[in-house]
């Protein structure tokens, strides 16, 4: 911590939210190396949260720095070692606890060790994915019954989890969402783009966030062949987000397809304090992603919500976790997946109607600030907690 993934963000976000509503909460990350950019940099300052909880990092057995990069099976092993001693650390950090301790990990593995020496009905899983092993998904399914509960951040997650034999009684839904005091007052246009060096005039389609997630790219090549659908429509693209390697090769494609190369905008990685201003120099807001089962069923993408916060009308893939979130032609245009004719037709439909663009950003600001805070999503992981402690007595 920190790091430039959206998953960290995630968790500060979520622990700062948890603390606000009483509990004394402590985050153990794993210490090991990190990029130079970020090495040494304050967690707090970084996420632009207040140090209303307390970060412990986990020493870690670090050898990816040493070894990584020899090769795939290295860079695995590394890993593994990294894992391992991380686990074991943590075993012994948190069999100190007291006995009110209520223990909240997404982590599989951290899980399956404090069930071994604290009461298993004190435990809380937050489910990000599902193994695409039936088997694990079956013991997944009956790990469930045997903790605390389960957050799990789409509807389809919690659907295939009960169908494989979770007890409902044991899941809540709860998506992601957006710390609502970054949004609060998002700055001018003009100001954001003078700031960060863009033109003032041009329409800009932004896309934020890493190019990759899992090794998925994320639709970005879409987006760029979409607008080369459009040479009658002076389209800028803005990509806010790493690693520089893959906005430099749409850069590329970009080029190649015979668009003006001083349309194409990259700003690299930036702490998540920046990214409101970034996000208020786009007039569109892209998310293309690909169909794939993660994108499909079990994304909860950070970049939506805050799209929404920003009052930018949202252009996305009609997938089942985002339709979850967003509705098409009411707080977003959704677009068939990998449909580059589609995704053309919106971005000029977006381009060529103001009251449009308007109407939509407006639905989704007032939606996500009314459903999709970290405050609104905090509350109810302890309401459920805590509901799940009287009627178990914790045990």
């Amino acid at each position: 911590m920190p790091t430039e993934k959206a998953h960290g963000l995630q968790i500060v976000q979520n622990c700062e939210a948890l603390a606000a509503h009483g509990p004394a909460v402590t985050f153990y990350p794993a210490r090991r190396s990190q990029s130079p950019e970020l090495r040494g940099v304050d967690p707090f300052t970084y996420y632009g949260v207040p140090p209303t909880f307390t970060i412990r990092p986990v020493p870690t057995l670090d050898l990816l720095p040493l070894f990584g990069g020899w090769s795939d099976a290295g860079e695995r092993l590394s890993f593994l070692i990294q894992l391992a001693s991380y686990n074991a650390a943590l075993w012994a950090i948190l069999r100190k606890t007291g006995p009110d301790a209520i223990f909240y990990t997404r982590h599989t593995p951290v899980l399956e060790i404090v069930r071994r020496y604290k009461p298993a009905r004190r435990i809380f899983w937050e489910v990000h994915s599902l193994s695409p092993s039936p088997d694990r998904r079956r013991r997944g399914a009956a790990r469930i019954n045997q903790i605390g509960g389960a957050i799990v951040i789409t509807r389809h997650m919690a659907e295939s989890l009960i169908a494989l034999g979770a007890d409902p009684s044991r899941i809540i839904v709860a998506p992601d969402g957006i710390r609502a005091a970054r949004f609060a007052s998002p700055p001018p246009m003009a100001e954001a783009r003078a700031a960060l060096g863009l033109p003032v005039d041009a329409f800009i389609v932004g896309y934020m966030g890493r190019l990759h997630t899992l090794n998925m790219e994320k639709g970005v090549g879409d987006l760029v062949r979409a607008i080369a659908r459009r040479p009658d429509l002076p389209l800028h693209l803005l990509l806010v987000g790493g690693p520089e390697e893959m906005a430099a090769q749409y850069g590329a494609e970009w080029r190649g397809l015979g668009l003006p190369a001083e349309r194409f905008h990259t700003l690299g990685h930036l702490p998540a304090t920046d990214v409101p201003r970034a996000l208020a120099a786009f007039d569109v807001t892209a998310m293309p992603f690909p169909w794939t089962e993660h994108f499909a069923y079990y994304a909860s993408p950070i970049k939506l919500f805050e799209y929404m916060a920003s009052e930018r009308p949202i252009v996305a893939t009609d997938l089942p976790s985002t339709a979850e979130i967003v509705q098409d032609g009411e707080t977003a245009l959704l677009t068939p997946p990998s449909d580059v004719d589609a995704l053309a037709a919106a971005l000029a439909r977006l381009y060529g109607d103001p009251a449009l663009r308007a109407r939509l950003a407006a639905a989704a600001r007032r939606l996500v600030f009314e459903r999709y805070t970290w405050e609104a999503r905090a509350s109810q992981i302890l309401r459920f907690i805590d509901e799940k402690q009287a009627t178990e007595g914790g045990q």
